[in-house]
């Protein structure tokens, strides 16, 4: 019979993300920033090839980040309001992690599995910071598919940003949303 960790699956049965506007100071300090990155490194990873890294950003990289956003939305044509949410996501924040999809040449790996590792990755970071008492947000948007904010942040043309997890504390208990209804998307394979 397995052995079941209940604490563990209470966690998974409850957790949720917090939002991104309510975190605030403090946020994970180098050895706790550590051990969430060691914990999302343990993330399912086919063929041992890592095909994702981290950027960290910290708050100078952030401000940076909300300045980096406006001048291309300016020069993309972004709707202003779009512009306004995607600056303040950066401008607002204190630490956040970028997670690099880095596909690695594999004939057995295709590309797709060393992306879905990556999911997984941001996943697993997000968890670990939640578990670890941390309020955890992941986010992507316009800017995190921009080819020349990508180049910015040294991301090659051969990588894209799986998700970009802001980490802070809560300011404020998230409210729980609609679940999925198991029944509605799950079948039973019989052949």
């Amino acid at each position: 019979m397995p052995a079941p960790n209940p604490a563990a699956l209470d966690f998974l049965l409850t957790r949720r993300s917090t939002s991104a506007k309510t975190l605030g100071l403090p946020v994970p300090d180098d050895a706790a920033l550590e051990t969430i990155l060691t914990a999302a490194a343990r993330s399912p990873d086919h063929g041992k090839l890592e095909p994702w890294r981290f950027i960290l950003l910290d708050r100078a990289a952030l401000l940076a980040m909300s300045i980096k956003v406006t001048e291309r939305a300016t020069v993309l044509q972004i709707d202003p309001d779009q512009t306004v949410k995607s600056r303040d996501e950066y401008a607002r924040s204190h630490l956040a992690v970028i997670v690099v999809s880095s596909p690695v040449a594999s004939e057995k790996i295709p590309d797709s599995e060393q992306l879905f590792s990556a999911g997984a990755v941001c996943l697993s970071l997000l968890n670990a910071a939640l578990a670890s008492g941390w309020g955890a947000n992941w986010l992507s948007g316009w800017a995190s598919r921009d080819p020349e904010i990508l180049t910015w942040l040294g991301v090659a043309t051969s990588e894209s940003i799986a998700g970009i997890i802001h980490l802070g504390t809560e300011s404020s208990t998230p409210p729980d949303r609609p679940r999925p209804d198991l029944a509605a998307i799950t079948t039973r394979f019989r052949p």
